[in-house]
């Protein structure tokens, strides 16, 4: 389940260029949450009832959902206006090594060397990807590099602390998914203007947002964070870049170059290397 996620994730940058880049961020995520909670409606409507039994849950649950969904992307979208897109990318994809490490937290759960060995060289692959070696920290940016590392911290906090809730079932993600528009919405009509999509591919890239990255991807990895491994997904989360970067390579929207192989051997390395201590883990149990 989790790696239906990160391939979904890896899909974003390419549906993204085909909105433009036009559609204000806040109207983007009211959008593209609000069909993912299509997206559940539309199971519930085939089983028969409209999903009302699970509005229902610990409190716990709902604010690990909604803030999870909203505090990530607001602080995404605030950082991006705050400091150098570049940077923004860096300090956020720290997340899947903070899940990496907080996940050592949990009770039931071990943490060892390999893994961080794993994610250590995953996140050294996903920096070069990132930065391309551009990248540059400026201390006038510090509001945007914090709301950043806020960005890491909440998403790593709620992918770790969901296995404290993991009796809630996957469908509630939709009602989060549905407070998460509500509140980008609001968001939307204060800040911004309405920019509606001009083109039908515009549209494609909207509903493939929000249908994919936004919609499946965050109900496969609600499943995921609650029964799978959390150490191997955090490393394996790093594979989302490097799909996107070679999704617009073969899309002709980006190029192949050195960075891009020493990338791809640092994020499968790590991850081959966490996976194999998983297994032994595994092993171990059994």
């Amino acid at each position: 389940m989790g790696g239906v996620s990160i391939f979904l994730w890896g899909t974003l940058a390419l549906l993204t260029r085909l909105t433009d880049g036009q559609i204000p961020p806040f109207q983007m995520m009211a959008m593209t949450f609000l069909l993912a909670f299509t997206l559940m409606s539309l199971k519930w409507w085939r089983q028969g009832h409209l999903g009302l039994k699970h509005l229902r849950q610990p409190v716990l649950a709902w604010f690990l959902g909604v803030g999870g969904y909203f505090g990530y992307h607001f602080c995404y979208f605030e950082a991006m206006t705050s400091a150098p897109a570049v940077e923004v990318s860096l300090l956020a994809y720290l997340w899947p090594l903070l899940i990496v490490l907080f996940s050592g937290l949990l009770p039931g759960e071990r943490l060892r060397l390999q893994h961080l060995i794993g994610a250590g060289l995953a996140l050294l692959g996903c920096w070069l990807l990132l930065s391309n070696g551009g990248a540059e920290f400026d201390a006038q940016y510090l509001n945007g590099y914090l709301l950043a590392l806020a960005c890491a911290l909440i998403w790593s906090g709620y992918s770790v602390l969901s296995r404290l809730v993991k009796q809630v079932s996957t469908d509630a993600a939709g009602w989060f998914c549905l407070v998460t528009g509500l509140l980008a919405l609001g968001c939307h009509l204060l800040w911004e203007e309405t920019v509606w999509p001009q083109s039908a591919v515009q549209w494609i890239g909207v509903l493939g947002l929000g249908l994919g990255p936004v919609g499946l991807a965050f109900f496969t990895w609600d499943y995921a964070i609650k029964h799978g491994n959390l150490q191997l997904l955090g490393v394996m989360a790093y594979a989302a870049p490097l799909i996107s970067i070679l999704l617009l390579v073969l899309a002709g929207e980006a190029d192949a170059d050195l960075t891009l192989a020493l990338a791809c051997a640092a994020i499968v390395g790590g991850s081959l290397i966490a996976g194999l201590a998983g297994r032994r883990a595994d092993n171990g149990r059994a």
